[in-house]
């Protein structure tokens, strides 16, 4: 990802998420605070909330592995491993393998998708990235280590729930540039979401996605997220409104920031997007992109807000959905 204060030619963008969750007869319990208050379990369970640990181990099993940089034989057992983790769920795992024209020649891609099937063939998906930027001894404990973990926990929360709409965890090869960002015209990043929105357009399959969100930065112990100046007012504001709910006022800022990262490509494809991205890591930002990204510089907790306010929040945004489109107004008889 990169501050758009750094990149010329950055557009605004537009944004929507959409979710309910419903449960057979019978097995319905009390929604728990993580939930907004329309998402009800199959089941009590507190293993069905966010869980601070779950997502904390994720990042310490990837970061285990060493740098990840796409096409390394470091990040086949990443692959192997978030894999693993989305079966474990119950969902359907598919591959979307693609080989990257890159300033460096071509690499081996892989976004890795696990599916929850809902109610209705519409789609959301839920994202980050899983690569590590090509860097010796750079391990991304925030900065692809955490945005995989929010996807694999909420995966495992939104695995226990019966979703309206079809639900897509999406992990993303080559968000990280391989070179520098704006090399190839500015197309040296990004390489997994602009394929997937690419190939998705290409088949048909763009007009189900409804939403997507994204993770990304989420990790670092103290944690502000501004708005995201590509992102849709409303649906901010959905998520803001949740966040402060919980009492995650500290975490969620007001303050607004533009964020050229893996939402782009969809929004540029006209499905509604959002980033959460915290890009003030480290006194001055000084662990951005650099070997001190390790994993005693994160927390679980913070993760677990983020992802909270997400869960939190879906209802409201697919109500907002619900919601029929503004028609033009009929010009008055004379």
């Amino acid at each position: 990802m990169l501050n758009s204060s750094r990149v010329s030619g950055i557009t605004a963008t537009a944004i929507s998420l959409a979710l309910v969750f419903t449960a057979p007869i019978g097995c319905l319990s009390q929604s728990s605070k993580t939930a907004g208050p329309d998402v009800v379990r199959s089941r009590p369970d507190k293993d069905a909330d966010f869980d601070a640990g779950r997502a904390y181990e994720h990042v310490k099993r990837l970061v285990a592995i060493g740098p990840r940089p796409s096409g390394s034989e470091a990040i086949k057992k990443a692959q192997d491993y978030v894999e693993k983790e989305l079966k474990s769920f119950g969902l359907k795992v598919s591959e979307d393998n693609f080989t990257a024209e890159t300033p460096r020649g071509t690499v081996a891609m892989k976004n890795i998708i696990g599916e929850l099937r809902g109610q209705k063939p519409d789609l959301v998906l839920i994202t980050g990235h899983y690569d590590t930027k090509l860097q010796s001894g750079f391990v991304g404990a925030n900065d692809g280590g955490s945005s995989a973990a929010a996807v694999l926990e909420t995966a495992r929360v939104l695995s226990k729930t019966t979703p309206e709409y079809t639900l897509w965890f999406v992990l993303f090869d080559g968000e990280e540039a391989v070179v520098d960002w704006s090399a190839m015209d500015g197309k040296d990043n990004t390489y997994g979401s602009r394929h997937l929105a690419s190939k998705l357009k290409a088949d048909g399959t763009l007009s189900l996605v409804k939403a997507l969100v994204l993770f990304d930065m989420i990790g670092d112990k103290d944690l502000d997220i501004k708005r995201e100046g590509e992102s849709t007012p409303w649906m901010v504001d959905a998520v803001w409104k949740a966040a402060h709910a919980l009492g995650y006022q500290k975490q969620f800022l007001n303050s607004e920031q533009y964020i050229s990262d893996d939402h782009l490509p969809f929004k540029d494809a006209g499905v509604p997007v959002i980033d959460l991205i915290d890009f003030n890591y480290g006194p001055g930002h000084s662990y951005w992109h650099t070997n001190l990204d390790t994993l005693d510089k994160i927390s679980g907790d913070s993760i677990k807000v983020v992802g909270d306010a997400v869960i939190r929040a879906l209802p409201e945004i697919f109500r907002h959905l619900k919601k029929p489109p503004i028609s033009a107004a009929k010009p008055v008889p004379n």
